[in-house]
């Protein structure tokens, strides 16, 4: 019998991939969140899918709010720090730069969305996802899409791009979860997306460089997210 923590037995080896008992139980909500929806999803059922007693569950999590509440949160944290270095990236100017920041944003975020164990994306409609203890999710997501909207009127400002480019491309990035839900992504997915953001924005001429100085800008301010850890979703757009 191995524990979930000091004096928590569990009732078998572990059967989830996570280096802790707290991880395995966000990896199972994650799994049936996604697929029989949060409603119809008990702490029982989600203990039973770690294999641990649902008393030990609530030693980790007080409530399914709070397990649906982190695991919106980390749809969001990894990009919101990569869009805030991207912000503050202040090398260079010019359309070059600008067009390389919002393409770098676009890669790394969609990248998450399109390569993440679960599909997560498709909770943020949740009616529950509006309630007052979700907030510092909609918060940091409501951050991340007007970061999105600075870069793109930064672009607009020394291009012929819309001032509106970024809220549109935060909109095609977020039309990846349902992609996705419909079985419709594929490896190049988020590079697609991002590059049609440069289309977008009369860029065609110029994408192969704004790819190799949005590939640059993940190679040094994507390595780590928000918490200082390695970023699996940086290495994804790399790849992509």
């Amino acid at each position: 019998m191995t524990t979930t923590g000091p004096g928590r037995p569990r009732k078998q080896q572990a059967i989830r991939p996570g280096a802790t008992a707290r991880d395995e139980i966000l990896d199972a909500a994650a799994e049936l969140f996604t697929s029989q929806g949060f409603a119809n999803t008990s702490t029982r059922a989600i203990a039973d899918a770690v294999g641990i007693r649902q008393s030990s569950l609530y030693h980790h999590f007080s409530t399914k709010d709070e397990i649906l509440g982190e695991l919106l949160g980390g749809t969001v944290s990894t990009s919101l720090a990569f869009a805030r270095a991207m912000r503050d990236h202040s090398d260079d100017a010019g359309p070059d730069a600008f067009a390389a920041q919002l393409h770098a944003v676009v890669l790394f975020d969609g990248s998450q969305l399109c390569t993440s164990r679960w599909n997560l994306g498709v909770l943020y409609h949740l009616p529950e996802a509006r309630a007052e203890i979700f907030q510092p999710f909609m918060a940091a997501r409501t951050e991340l899409r007007t970061i999105y909207g600075e870069l793109g009127r930064e672009l607009a400002a020394v291009s012929q791009a819309d001032a509106g480019l970024g809220d549109t491309a935060f909109r095609l990035v977020e039309s990846l979860i349902n992609l996705r839900a419909d079985g419709l992504i594929s490896k190049d997915s988020a590079s697609t997306t991002a590059d049609t953001v440069m289309i977008l924005a009369g860029l065609r001429e110029k994408l192969q460089a704004v790819r190799a100085a949005s590939d640059e800008l993940i190679s040094r301010y994507g390595e780590v997210n928000s918490r200082g850890q390695a970023s699996d979703s940086a290495l994804a757009a790399k790849s992509a």
